[in-house]
């Protein structure tokens, strides 16, 4: 939480942070701004951990990396993985250190943790810009513009909007009305409605082109975000969007790739579906599975999501994805979850009104969240959930027989505590010569004539277990309680 979005928010004047659940930016948001008659397009990635995967795109897109460090925390952990995705990324870094405004912020320290990491600051003898901001009042914010677009002036960042339309695919979805739509980025050319294209291995006409501010423009060009219309299939988030010069070289292209796509998978190696059924029935000591069918709304959380499901490991459970999509949960979705015995779980999405009946009907459990750290942290109890619970011993105390006593009742021993506790609820059992001879529940613990409940180190008392009658003097009593625990994964 180093008020990123809040940064960006102050910058494009409006209140992204508002719209997302948990006050967390859970998906790549792409904005333009006008500065100084220039344009700066922001790519937005999410800072929760689990988008590593979605940040480490969003580094290989751009051209310039605002760092945002909070001065009051300093450089976290997440800072570090941010890091090291533009250092890998080979892209210029610059250093925005927010929340000055804050009683407990420290440039200084931030500048140090900076040095400490090969980014030391221009004012301290090196490269890095670095420009202490502040999102709540807005210090700052027109020195950071100046700095980005100083940069874009060194590393003479330029590109050819009259040559072949190139664009990245930044976020990928399935829309109620429009089809499969995608975020895009230009990284040269100039897309027009119309236009036919390739993406991966589908082809595509450009119906209509979406701006940032939700406005339908009539062109896209270098470095301009925006949403894309047209695609028969949803692309892969990364995958380029190539502009063609007609339909026909679209679609053979297209064919040509859905081809070698087809001949890679008929080549990949086979399961032996029965060697599978045998072994499983042969082997007693297989693991147990969580099955899981996964539905976001947009298919970089996919992605992100698949991923860090994927990090949570156990040697006792298997996790399962059985299917991975973007869109709304369908009644396919639902049927597939129950033929398989899976779980369904929903990021961010809805469940169609004709698949409540069919998850009611087939005893499907779906799940949706709008907050993802919520949604790993369930699966993961869920998991632990699915193991037997584990018993194990807890010694709180030892007593030693001084005296063996007779009674109408049988034999009693006549103790004293030497250290811990015996406790009337527990467990207890007889030690000879370290050896069980003994073990059950007491029956009896007095102190005199009175029963009690508990007896602690150094006092005497009587105990009887059970129905026991062989005490011999110098007996150890080992009492126990049994704690019921949930197995680690």
């Amino acid at each position: 939480d180093h008020g990123k979005t809040s940064l960006l928010d102050y910058i494009r004047n409006s209140r992204v942070t508002k719209g997302e659940a948990g006050g967390i930016t859970q998906h790549i948001g792409a904005y333009s701004v006008e500065h100084k008659g220039g344009r700066i397009t922001f790519l937005d990635t999410p800072g929760h951990a689990i988008f590593s995967e979605m940040r480490s795109r969003g580094a290989g897109v751009t051209d310039i990396v605002v760092l945002v460090v909070a001065a009051d925390d300093g450089i976290m952990p997440q800072t570090e993985e941010a890091l090291k995705h533009a250092q890998a990324a080979g892209v210029e870094i610059v250093v925005a250190i927010n929340k000055t405004d804050l009683p407990a912020a420290n440039i200084d320290r931030v500048k140090s943790q900076l040095q400490e990491r090969d980014l030391t600051p221009e004012d301290w003898g090196g490269t890095t810009i670095c420009v202490p901001v502040s999102a709540h009042s807005g210090e700052g914010i027109e020195d950071l513009l100046d700095m980005m677009a100083l940069q874009a002036e060194v590393l003479e960042l330029k590109a050819n909007p009259k040559a072949v339309p190139r664009a990245v695919v930044i976020e990928s979805r399935l829309e109620q009305g429009r089809g499969a739509t995608a975020t895009v980025i230009m990284e040269t050319g100039t897309l027009k409605p119309g236009m036919p294209f390739i993406c991966g291995p589908f082809s595509g006409k450009v119906k209509s082109l979406i701006n940032d501010r939700g406005e339908t423009v009539k062109e896209a060009g270098p470095a301009m975000p925006v949403e894309l219309i047209g695609f028969s299939e949803v692309p892969h988030v990364g995958d380029e969007v190539v502009g063609m010069k007609s339909d026909r070289d679209a679609k053979k292209l297209s064919a040509e790739r859905l081809e070698e796509r087809r001949r890679d998978k008929l080549e990949a190696p086979k399961r032996a579906r029965l060697e599978d059924i045998f072994s499983d029935l042969q082997d007693t000591t297989q693991k147990k599975r969580l099955k899981v069918l996964l539905k976001c709304d947009v298919q970089g959380s996919v992605q992100a999501i698949s991923t860090a499901l994927g990090e949570i490991t156990s040697d006792k459970i298997d996790l399962d994805i059985i299917s991975s999509g973007a869109g709304p949960i369908s009644e396919n979705d639902v049927l597939l979850a129950s033929a398989s015995d899976a779980v369904v779980l929903g990021f961010q999405t809805k469940l169609e009104s004709s698949a409540v009946k069919v998850a009611k009907r087939e005893g499907v459990q779906v799940k949706i969240y709008s907050i993802v750290y919520e949604l790993i942290d369930q699966v993961r109890e869920a998991m632990v959930g699915m193991l037997d619970t584990l018993t194990r011993e807890k010694v709180i105390g030892h007593a030693e027989v001084r005296q063996v006593f007779k009674s109408k009742k049988g034999k009693a021993a006549g103790c004293v505590v030497i250290d811990g506790k015996i406790d009337r609820e527990a467990h207890a059992r007889v030690l000879r010569d370290r050896q069980v001879v003994y073990d059950g529940e007491l029956g009896t613990l007095r102190r005199f004539q009175d029963d009690v409940k508990e007896v602690k180190m150094g006092v005497e008392c009587g105990i009887r277990l059970g129905n026991y009658n062989d005490y011999e003097e110098g007996d150890i009593i080992e009492c126990y309680q049994l704690e019921k625990l949930k197995q680690d994964l």
